[in-house]
């Protein structure tokens, strides 16, 4: 495994026990506590522009999903409960909890930020205050596949098949897989906006065909339980209760269409605020400047 210590100077490394196995997650900073959830097919490493920056003035708490990075990677269930979002907050919670942080505030992107929030609908009482990054809410998105969408977003309905044919495909080259993905998705169709050792970080996770066939298994959550979680809230009125700030590229999928912000007032968010800012979809990555200068007046306001 990379030693990734030098993007994070001052944490410390932690393996928590979670419903599921042992949770990674790196920690450092004080303050009021922070969680940043990463996104697919990225792991903890993907702060390590935003983290330093944000630990001057919280506790920042960096851990890898399940089935992603170093954290546990059991087998699925075909999308049932094990890689739902559901699952994956209850590790946050977890581990959150065994650090001492019974309230926090959250930031995610990508499928972090699809936990991050059915964090905040399913435990409004530990959710201080969320940070959304480039996503719309798994419902609108399913609602919203258009052909143009379904092409950009293939991936949503390729993992999501029956196992084992997208894991066998994928398997057959990670790596040319994962460059080329996460290249399509950057504002410049590149991968030098990757620091060298996080993407290396990336391809270690990815290569390994216990989490090719979790990243599938969460895609396979996406399509069928997440789904049903967020079209019953919806159905309920439930909201999201906390503060809500929602950021997305401007090169990003989610810009092509209705406007994010829109998007979550309409649906589970109404008092959302947020912008968009110059960037394809990996916002910590492509401009954390950018990203850092709304992030940080946000989160300021739990610091009080």
């Amino acid at each position: 495994m990379s030693n990734l210590d030098s993007l994070f100077p001052g944490f410390k490394a932690h393996w928590i026990d979670g419903p599921i196995g042992k949770i990674f997650a790196r920690v450092g900073g004080e303050g009021p506590p922070l969680v940043l959830i990463h996104g697919f097919p990225q792991t903890h490493a993907e702060w390590h522009r935003l983290a330093p920056e944000l630990a001057k003035t919280h506790t920042v708490v960096c851990p890898d999903l399940r089935g992603y990075g170093w954290s546990a990677a059991p087998h699925g269930d075909g999308g049932k409960e094990t890689y739902s979002k559901r699952g994956m907050g209850e590790d946050i919670v977890a581990v959150m909890q065994a650090l001492g942080h019974l309230r926090f505030a959250v930031v995610g992107h990508d499928r972090g930020a699809r936990v991050a929030y059915r964090l905040a609908l399913d435990h409004p009482g530990r959710v201080e205050r969320l940070a959304l990054l480039d996503i719309l809410p798994t419902l609108s998105m399913w609602e919203g596949m258009s052909a143009a969408r379904a092409m950009e977003v293939y991936h949503w309905t390729f993992l999501a098949q029956p196992e084992p044919v997208p894991e066998n495909l994928i398997k057959a080259d990670p790596l040319g897989w994962l460059d080329h993905t996460i290249a399509s998705w950057t504002r410049a169709k590149k991968l030098d906006v990757f620091d060298p050792l996080a993407l290396k970080a990336y391809g270690e996770s990815f290569n390994d065909p216990a989490r090719i066939h979790a990243a599938c298994e969460d895609y396979r959550a996406g399509a069928t339980t997440d789904l049903d979680h967020d079209t019953q809230d919806r159905a309920a009125g439930k909201r999201i209760l906390c503060p809500t700030l929602i950021l997305w590229g401007d090169g990003g999928i989610p810009a092509k269409g209705s406007s994010p912000l829109d998007v979550w007032r309409e649906s589970f968010a109404p008092q959302a605020e947020g912008q968009a800012i110059a960037s394809g979809h990996f916002l910590p990555e492509e401009n954390p400047s950018a990203t850092l200068a709304l992030l940080e007046p946000f989160l300021a306001k739990t610091v009080a």
